[in-house]
């Protein structure tokens, strides 16, 4: 879309962009020139593919031994599956997600988002960050591998392991009371409301407000293990209820109660959201190629050093220039690598 896609625009923000031809000695050299001046080294490459190039672990900490070497794979290097081929769909089959979305009606499906791409994601800049403190009391780089598989294994099962935490076994892995089902969206008149009372509290004033104090008793609200075993018998109580309610009126009870509630909002009205537009998370930009576009800023909150839109995504190579002249490369030499293609710049990029 007008040159860069939209998840190029969004995952690329605050980067600069050096395009170096790794097939090539010169470029292998020249990659290899800048190792001094960094602190980390990311790829996602597979092992023998990084190592036929000459920038394998053991090569780059020869050179740098301070570097934080992390390398992103699909399945871990000791395991019979290393070097598999691994995309988000294969990682959310292998790792039980996929299963899960279709644990009711026994057909598995994918969640409908990059979940295992984004979450080692996540988990990649968690382990760069932690190799990094630990640099700081040892005064030494590391080598740092981030599995696919094993991240999203451990996300899956961090409520999913049961009986399967304790030796010997207590029961079959699960947590029971989502697999149960149960919880569902709540229908309205005129849509659905996402309507979780959690506590024994507010389940009785939800039934009290809307005339079925019969119901408290009937679940045995107080023991949350008695409210647990029929939670499927209670929301299709509950649902029967809110389907003579509209979503606003079901808000403004929820509301009134403390209950936890929200509409169903979807990607679609998201931008829209009163909230996130109060919050201003979605921010308005120029692009210098792309022109007018909008950029969901960072979330997280820093009192002293708030993080920023500073640099919006960048052209392949444009930053060539900037990058290799910080390292020590000469104009000269910038302009030969230049042109020898050993170096892409948006000019000379297809």
């Amino acid at each position: 879309m007008r040159g860069l896609s939209s998840i190029f625009l969004a995952i690329n923000r605050n980067k600069r962009s050096l395009a170096i031809d790794l097939k090539r000695p010169e470029g292998v050299a020249a990659l290899k020139r800048l190792l001094p001046t960094v602190d980390v080294l990311v790829h996602n490459m597979r092992t023998a593919a990084i190592e036929r190039l000459g920038l394998g672990h053991a090569a780059c900490a020869a050179i740098n031994p301070k570097l934080i070497y992390c390398v992103a794979t699909g399945f871990g290097e000791a395991g019979p599956d290393a070097g598999k081929p691994a995309f988000d769909d294969v990682i959310q089959a292998a790792c039980g997600l996929a299963g899960l979305i279709g644990n009711e009606n026994g057909v598995p499906d994918y969640v409908p988002s990059l979940i295992a791409d984004k979450t080692t994601g996540m988990a990649l800049a968690n382990a760069v960050m932690a190799a990094l403190y630990e640099r700081t009391q040892s005064g030494q780089g590391q080598f740092v591998e981030v599995p696919m598989f094993e991240t999203m294994v451990a996300f899956t099962l961090a409520e999913h392991l049961g009986g399967r935490s304790y030796e010997p076994a207590q029961g079959p892995a699960g947590y029971a009371r989502l697999l149960a089902g149960g919880r569902k969206p709540a229908p309205t008149l005129d849509g659905h409301v996402a309507l979780l009372p959690y506590t024994a509290e507010h389940w009785r004033k939800f039934f009290k407000h809307v005339g079925r104090e019969d119901l408290a008793d009937k679940y045995a609200v107080d023991d949350r293990h008695a409210r647990n075993a029929r939670v499927k018998e209670m929301y299709a109580d509950m649902a029967a209820i809110t389907r003579t309610l509209t979503t606003d009126a079901l808000l403004a009870l929820c509301g009134e109660l403390d209950i936890p509630a929200t509409r169903i909002h979807t990607i679609y009205s998201l931008p829209e959201h009163p909230h996130l537009q109060a919050v201003g998370l979605f921010q308005p930009q120029v692009h210098p190629t792309v022109g007018p576009m909008v950029a969901v800023r960072p979330p997280t909150l820093f009192a002293r050093t708030p993080a920023e839109l500073a640099l919006p995504a960048p052209l392949l190579g444009e930053h060539n220039a900037a990058v290799l002249a910080e390292a020590g490369f000469t104009p000269d030499e910038i302009t030969t690598l230049q042109a020898q293609h050993i170096i892409s710049t948006p000019e000379t990029t297809p």
